[in-house]
């Protein structure tokens, strides 16, 4: 039998998460995550879905090599250790492709070295993700490693949605463009919608909305992304938990120039301490509610700000696409607060848009509609999977290559 799982690696600067994914049926059988890379207090938290089995271990974990060696010694305590012969590949999320990586990639030299100029416009993200690939790759340099890409389902996106109006010979020197983010979620929330309402993909136009700690929003049409909330960095867009999104670009000037902000300081207010925790002191949307249920009039006034940026990108879009099947919520904030789904739809009657207020208070774990069924536009809460979404592309990838070769 040909090996059929895949590990799933999403690393991050001081973290690393990790799934491994029976391809056959779905299945998880481990989940982890190892916190606080680097110090003294890091701790690998790993789940066996199967049992109900979580296990522990605190301590300090000095870099991503000593942590994905110490997730490999918990896959061999259950039988899945990374030298198992079942193990097909290991999928790496990489946040930046640029415009160079348009689909999931066979790690290799010149993948890396691409990754690497890719750096200066995801500072952040790619560092994290070059050290997890590079890390796997020294632990198994037999087994195929996949570059799955966050702004590759975005690359299909028209020039006249992903130019910004700025000179032309600037902009390409310096790589200066909207490319997006979320694209796993984006992909598979937007097929899962389509297998929702028992249509296709390619026959579909729907609106996108993954609001998390980061938010992005994006119009589907027949299955390729036409347009995207997110930008060159994932900064552009939708209010979210500490980042501001949309902005006129003079207020970096003025704070620098009246405010006497450097650089820095600037990225920091901008990407850290803006969005709901800039307006109310907190970015999570859970206790955001808690506050304005007591009364709580800043957290009011951000819930506002917030719901009233999500409305505009829900008819703009609506004007980009022309025709809407659905409309889409995920991620954390929009799987679980219905009153960001409430407020977010209310008043859109005129576009077809409404919510059921009885299924918008139901919470489970599968795809549903909170639509009335006279509604001319569903309106959908699609729990999205972007660990299964990079182990399918990542699985799909190695076996076209293996047929390719004859193998």
């Amino acid at each position: 039998m040909s090996p059929f799982r895949v590990l799933v690696l999403n690393s991050g600067s001081s973290s690393l998460k990790y799934q491994l994914l029976d391809m056959r049926d779905h299945a998880r059988l481990a989940v982890g995550l190892v916190e606080r890379i680097g110090e003294q207090t890091s701790r690998i938290t790993h789940t066996v879905p199967a049992t109900g089995e979580t296990r522990e271990q605190n301590g300090p974990i000095a870099d991503h090599e000593t942590a994905l060696k110490t997730v490999a010694e918990e896959l061999d305590r259950d039988g899945l250790g990374l030298d198992s012969p079942d193990l097909a590949a290991i999928g790496h999320r990489v946040v930046h492709g640029g415009m160079f990586f348009t689909e999931p990639t066979l790690v290799d030299d010149a993948v890396i070295t691409e990754i690497e100029r890719l750096v200066p416009v995801a500072p952040l993200h790619n560092p994290a993700n070059l050290t997890g690939i590079r890390t796997a790759m020294a632990l198994r340099p037999d087994l195929p490693q996949v570059a799955v890409f966050d702004t590759a389902f975005h690359t299909t996106m028209p020039e006249s949605a992903a130019r910004y109006a700025i000179d032309a010979r600037i902009a390409d020197r310096y790589r200066v463009r909207r490319y997006g983010f979320h694209g796993t979620s984006h992909a598979y929330v937007s097929r899962a919608t389509a297998a929702l309402l028992g249509k296709r993909p390619e026959d579909v136009n729907v609106i996108v909305l993954h609001l998390g700690n980061g938010a992005s929003a994006s119009a589907v049409r027949g299955g390729r992304c036409v347009d995207t909330s997110m930008g060159l960095t994932p900064l552009e867009g939708l209010v979210m938990g500490t980042r501001s999104g949309d902005l006129d670009p003079a207020v970096i000037f003025h704070l620098q120039r009246v405010g006497g902000m450097s650089m820095d300081e600037v990225d920091t207010l901008l990407n850290k301490t803006s969005g709901l925790f800039g307006l109310c002191g907190d970015n999570d949307m859970r206790e955001i509610l808690r506050r304005i249920d007591e009364g709580d009039e800043e957290a009011r006034l951000a819930f506002d700000i917030y719901i009233h940026r999500l409305r505009k990108y829900i008819g703009a879009y609506y004007a980009v696409l022309g025709r809407v099947d659905a409309v889409v919520f995920t991620a954390g904030v929009g799987e679980n607060a219905a009153p960001v789904r409430q407020a977010a739809i209310a008043g859109l009657e005129g576009l077809g848009l409404a919510v059921d207020s009885d299924l918008n208070a139901v919470r489970n774990d599968e795809p549903r509609l909170i639509s009335p069924a006279s509604a001319r536009v569903a309106v959908a809460v699609v729990p999205t999977d972007e660990e299964w979404e990079i182990a399918t592309q990542t699985y799909a990838l190695i076996g076209a290559d293996q047929k390719r070769k004859g193998s």
